[in-house]
């Protein structure tokens, strides 16, 4: 399929992510901040992040889902500047991290709103947990639960725990971020549950609360959500009569976001897919998004270092962002729409090019066979939808510092994180005195 008919172009782009605008002067606004403004004060490459765009899609969530917590996953990013958005908007917190947990409670998350998740939790993560009140710990394992006993135990303290089930439900998605099949890393089997879940009710130390599920990342079907929460819901029939308590079900995650413009679930089909299955069962459902409110409120600003055309298959733009900065299409092969700032550049007719950064690897690609319209040296590119699994990803490989943070709000911007010094990339490393 050629690029043409693949991928809908910068105008189509543009045109279908509300934060986004062309001004016939001041180039591609985000949130009416002008990104060319931007990159001038702070330099490339720069994230920006949209504050309206976190709030917008926040408040889209709690609206969809009246009566369902809605717990906002860290890993998707978790500056603290887009964290003190979303606790303002009365979300909670899913960290998956000791780490995440001292960043949720520094942002101000309620402790009693915050559940730990994840299949490598140690004896200092939980005791760390219990001494800020977790709401909840999803336990992902039969010894995970035993320790979580043990430690709840010598605490003198009963831990709220829920089983986090997993399925054997393919969702559907990249094979990296599937996280509900036979043989993930994720979850107890759904067949071991029954058992381990009357034992979790007779251990000390052990508050049961209910399951958990989460089936994966970029869902961009109903029909594993059904699949999985219709297994769920018999299992919590099944769990109630052998007389045990079931009192919470975490949905999890997972919903899609269009990066090509394609048709994805929206959160109110996703909200009565939840209602349906769990219909009767009167139990307290949460979620646990975190690319579908973070990713569209995010681009990455990246300046044309040059443009190879000579025995090229097609013109490679080298920018000055790399993989070191956006893992994800090395890693996914994810696809971001690409757009440029200028609106000059967006009016000329579109060739089919390549995109990569500066790194020392043949899989540093943003962008492969790709309608862009030609651009010079020096042009700037957005990159679109990076608030989730973007600088969260990133490393210093190739010796390169962390890229600037900006956020928007109302049109203004701030700087959240100045780029980061060379200097400061060994700053901490110590070497060793061996003598001359």
């Amino acid at each position: 399929m050629t690029p043409s008919a693949a991928d809908p172009d910068a105008a189509a782009l543009i045109a279908a992510r509300p934060a986004l605008r062309m001004h016939v002067r001041d180039g591609l606004l985000l949130e009416d901040a002008p990104l060319a403004a931007i990159a001038a004060q702070h330099g490339t490459p720069t994230w920006v992040y949209g504050a309206g765009t976190l709030r917008a899609r926040a408040r889209l969530l709690t609206q969809a889902f009246p009566g369902i917590a809605v717990h906002y996953a860290l890993k998707a990013n978790d500056h603290l500047a887009v964290l003190a958005v979303l606790r303002c908007e009365s979300l909670g917190a899913d960290i998956v991290s000791a780490g995440e947990m001292m960043r949720a409670v520094k942002a101000g998350f309620p402790a009693a709103r915050t559940v730990f998740s994840g299949v490598g939790k140690t004896r200092q993560d939980l005791e760390r947990a219990l001494a800020s009140r977790l709401g909840q710990i999803n336990v992902e394992s039969a010894e995970e639960l035993q320790l979580v006993s043990d430690v709840g135990r010598a605490e003198g303290v009963r831990v709220p725990v829920a089983l986090r089930v997993n399925p054997d439900v393919d969702a559907g998605t990249h094979d990296k971020i599937s996280t509900g099949r036979k043989g993930d890393k994720f979850g107890i089997p759904l067949q071991d549950i029954p058992s381990l879940y009357e034992h979790a009710a007779r251990l000390p130390g052990i508050d049961l609360r209910g399951l958990a599920v989460h089936i994966g990342s970029q869902v961009l079907a109903l029909a594993p959500y059904r699949a999985a929460y219709g297994k769920l819901a018999a299992l919590v029939r099944a769990l109630r009569a052998q007389g045990l308590g079931v009192h919470t079900v975490d949905c999890g995650g997972g919903l899609a976001v269009p990066y090509r413009n394609e048709t994805v679930p929206l959160p109110e089909a996703w909200a009565a897919t939840i209602t349906n299955a769990f219909a009767g069962l009167d139990l307290a459902l949460s979620i646990e998004p975190g690319r579908w409110i973070a990713a569209p409120a995010g681009i990455l600003l990246t300046r044309v270092i040059r443009t190879r055309r000579h025995g090229m298959v097609r013109p490679l733009h080298i920018v000055d962002a790399a993989m070191n900065d956006l893992a994800r299409p090395a890693m996914y092969g994810a696809w971001h729409g690409v757009v440029p700032v200028s609106p000059i550049a967006l009016q000329a007719a579109p060739e089919a090019a390549d995109m990569a950064g500066p790194v020392c690897e043949s899989g540093d690609f943003l962008a492969h066979d790709r309608l862009i319209p030609p651009l010079e040296d020096d042009s700037l590119v957005a990159i679109l939808d990076v608030g989730a699994y973007g600088a969260v990803m990133s490393s210093s490989y190739n010796a390169r510092p962390a890229a600037a943070q900006v956020m928007v709000d109302a049109g203004t911007a701030a700087l959240i994180r100045p780029r980061q010094a060379v200097e400061d990339l060994w700053r901490t490393e110590l070497v060793p005195n061996r003598g001359s």
